[in-house]
Order: C-alpha cells, then structure tokens, then sequence
C-alpha cells in the first residue's frame, strides 16, 4: 500500500464483523475481566468464547476505525424517562416535589425518604393527567441552601452533601424521574456555585433550577430582602449548561427559572433560548387563587418560555386545584408543590 492511501474492507469483511457483533449481541462473548485469572470458563461461556474465537479467526483483519464505528452505532444516546430526548416531548406534564434532603422546613420533598416521596408524588400528580398525556414525576431538591451567616467562605450559602444528593438521582434512576437542582446562591453567583454540580448535572436525567429570592448582592442578607439577577447571568448559566450537554451527548435539560416579582429578573426579555435546553418560567409566589393568578398574569412570558406555576401546601388558602391549574391561561406544563 503506497503512504497516504487508504484501503477499504471488502464487503465480505464488512458482513463477517456484522456477523461478530451479532453474536455479541445474542451473548457469546469472550471471558471478562470478572473470570478467575487461570481458569477455564465452563457453560454457556465456554461456548460463547469458543464461538467467539472461531469466529474472529476467520476474519480478516480490519481497520480500528471500522470497528469502532460498527460498536458505536449500536449504542443509542441517552434518552428520557419513557424515551425520547425533548422534555416537554412524547405529551409530558411535568409534577413536582419540591424541597431539600432531610428536613420538611424547605418544602415536601424533605418530608421522607425519595423513594416514600415518589409514591405521594404521583398520586399527586395523577389528577393533571389529560387524555394522551403522560404525567412526569420531577424531584426539585435544593442542593445549595442560602444560609443568614456568612459561613467559612462568606457566599452565605452551603452545599448538601454529595451523598445526599446521589440518593436522589439513584433513586430518580429508579423510579423513571427527572431530577432539578435548585441553587440559592447566597451573596455568589449562579454559574460559579452551578459549576459545583457538574458531576450531578452530567447524569441525563438532571436539571438544574435558579431561585433569583436568594441571589444577594454585596451587602445584602439571605431572608431579608429578596435578591435578584441580570439576564447577563442567566445566559451564562444557560450557556454553560447546553456546551455541557452538547458535551456529553445528553438529552434535553429543564433549565428553570423560578421568580414571583418582575424585579427578580433584570431584563427578563434578554434572556436567551439555548437549542439543548427546556427553558421554563417558574411563577412561585402563594396567596389565594385570584393572588396567585394576577402574579402570574403579570409575569408569563410564554413566548420565551415553557410556563411553570407551584402549589403550597400550607399557604395557598385555599389550595387550586388541578382542574383549575389546567385551564390556566397561557397554558401551565410544569407544576411543583412547595
């Protein structure tokens, strides 16, 4: 073969290696790594190896690139709780519970173990459910709680442990949900305190939430004034966010963003579409139905977003309904419960 040309597998080659990863497929494989070091496979992996090899001997040898390409076409990209790859695709109404680990002073989510949640979650949400739509259980946990001290680092805000947070997503695994971190991010800022979340946010089912009520300003203290952010800062969240996804091949993200006054999000009209994430305007704030609906009535902006509204258990008095919740206009696809 002269430098710099290429020479391509027959077609028969082509077949054979087909033939190789088909019987792959169906079982026969080769011992791993877990077989005893010195011992010969016995059984059906006697025989899958065996076959394997008699195989594989009868092949010509075949570029890497060929093979790689053959094994990376079976695989498929990761897709969402019930398929797919858009969140608000295939009819899905998102329900959540919304809260931190360990404690029910942040909200229901915290009210008991993930698993004994996901149970009241979906009877919770079974009442949204409308003909052809498939209701989607969200677990939105706080992983980052603003704080009324400074704490070692002075960003008045703490992180909840790892561990606690890989509960949820094994237990989102699970029980085929998405899982939201929400992040209060104190007197820091939402992309440096994100950044902390990575290695959650790489899993294909997370998300990730900005609450603007804890975001400070220099001078300001968590709990007594309620905080803000720019849209500058919310596009570099969100850009940073969709380069990660498109990074690691993930579906569609809930990138959401929660807010109950028009102050809390400076020149909210700026903020950007991102093409690999599922932007939704989460209306919070509690009060009685007509309360809540002026707020909401005030702040929707449906033509940049996909709508979100929360229920309070304790302070909405009284509580709306689902039937309520769904005629809302413009439509409501994301509801949580606080």
């Amino acid at each position: 073969m002269t430098r710099g040309r290429r020479t391509r597998p027959s077609k028969l080659a082509l077949i054979a290696s087909l033939g190789v990863l088909a019987l792959l497929g169906a079982g026969l494989t080769a011992p791993t790594a877990a077989d005893e070091p010195g011992r010969a496979p016995t059984g059906s992996a006697a025989r899958g190896s065996a076959t394997a090899a008699l195989v594989s001997s009868s092949l010509p040898a075949l570029p890497t690139t060929v093979l790689g390409n053959a094994v990376g076409a079976a695989r498929q990209a990761p897709a969402l709780p019930g398929g797919g790859r858009k969140v608000f695709g295939r009819k899905r109404f998102l329900v959540a519970y919304y809260g931190t680990a360990g404690t029910a002073a942040l909200g229901v989510l915290g009210e008991g173990t993930p698993d004994a949640m996901h149970r009241r979650l979906v009877r919770a949400g079974k009442p949204f459910k409308r003909k052809g739509e498939r209701v989607q259980p969200v677990y939105e946990l706080i992983v980052t709680v603003a704080d009324a001290v400074p704490g070692p680092d002075g960003d008045y805000n703490h992180d909840v442990l790892h561990s606690r947070v890989q509960e949820y997503i094994d237990a989102a695994q699970r029980n085929k949900a998405l899982l939201v971190l929400d992040i209060q991010p104190g007197r820091s800022d939402f992309l440096t305190v994100a950044k902390r979340w990575e290695w959650a946010l790489k899993h294909p089912w997370v998300g990730l939430a900005l609450d603007p009520e804890w975001r400070m300003g220099p001078d300001q203290v968590p709990g007594q004034v309620i905080g803000s952010v720019r849209a500058k800062e919310v596009n570099e969240v969100s850009a940073w966010l969709d380069a990660l996804t498109a990074a690691e091949g993930l579906p569609e993200k809930v990138f959401m963003i929660h807010q109950f006054r028009s102050s809390m999000v400076s020149r909210a009209n700026k903020v950007k579409d991102r093409p690999r994430l599922a932007e939704v305007q989460h209306v919070d704030g509690f009060g009685t139905p007509s309360q809540k609906l002026a707020t909401y009535g005030a702040l929707a902006r449906p033509r940049q977003f996909t709508m979100g509204f929360k229920l309070f258990y304790d302070e909405d008095v009284p509580r709306m309904r689902a039937g309520a919740v769904r005629r809302i206009r413009p439509a409501v696809r994301f509801v949580s419960f606080q």
